[in-house]
């Protein structure tokens, strides 16, 4: 069994993704966070929960990581938003579906929550870290590396036991993807999850997407002892139990 595939967007551009087929029936679409891909625990386990649910599941790496063309240096929101969205109209098509997002890709669940109005309905965001470029990142940076980041368009930041390659043009581009500040009238369940443990991106933010909702049917699970990527064997049976409760609601 072949399980992951291409979808080839231009001549030179191809993303790769995890697919679960249904026609005509609810899809899981998951998307990952920032300098992750298709192969950790989180996509594995929802295509497996779409599987014994008869579901459809669909999960795309976006340029620039994993195994998707481009370069990471080269993308930012604006570019991975685009990805997610030209592969969910060519792959999920007319079916409706529940967004998954981890992290970052909270918040390009939030950046495309206007092209699929009619097809969304529900959200879950685990660990949700829209606006985190200028928010956290820019915020937290100390002078040295906003100057080495504006001066060479490029710095290597060390967080816990990795190191990210941050571009002047991703910070910028994520000035002008806001979404805190708007009100999505959409009247879908939305369920964020965030641990108390984490130490990159604080519970706030998950209260701040609730708080985007204004007429959405909401619920925030905070889990104890939670870190940032809840992967834990526990912290991930807890997140389907949330994604099975929503599913029953609206399938």
């Amino acid at each position: 069994m072949k399980k992951y595939n291409y979808l080839k967007i231009s001549r030179t551009k191809k993303l790769r993704y995890l697919v679960n087929y249904y026609k005509k029936k609810l899809y899981i679409v998951f998307l990952h966070g920032f300098m992750s891909d298709i192969e950790g625990k989180k996509p594995q386990i929802f295509k497996k929960y779409a599987i014994k649910k008869k579901l459809g599941f669909f999960s795309v790496e976006y340029s620039g990581h994993g195994t998707s063309s481009g370069k990471f240096t080269k993308g930012n929101i604006t570019r991975w938003s685009n990805d997610a969205k030209v592969s969910i109209k060519k792959i999920v098509k007319k079916n409706n579906f529940i967004f998954v997002g981890s992290s970052m890709g909270a918040w390009i669940a939030l950046n495309l929550l206007k092209y699929f109005q009619k097809q969304i309905k529900g959200f879950v965001g685990i660990g949700s870290a829209p606006e985190f470029t200028s928010r956290i990142m820019w915020k937290k940076f100390n002078k040295k590396i906003k100057q080495e980041i504006i001066k060479k368009g490029i710095c290597n930041v060390k967080h816990g036991h990795y190191e990210y390659p941050i571009t002047h043009q991703l910070i910028k581009d994520g000035r002008k993807n806001k979404v805190l500040s708007k009100k999505i009238k959409l009247p879908i369940k939305v369920t964020m999850l965030h641990g108390n443990k984490d130490e990159t991106v604080p519970v706030s933010f998950s209260r701040k997407v609730l708080a985007t909702f204004v007429k959405a049917k909401k619920k925030l699970v905070i889990i104890k002892n939670g870190d940032h990527s809840l992967s834990s064997k526990n912290h991930l049976k807890r997140i389907i139990k949330e994604l099975d409760k929503m599913v029953s609601n609206v399938s």
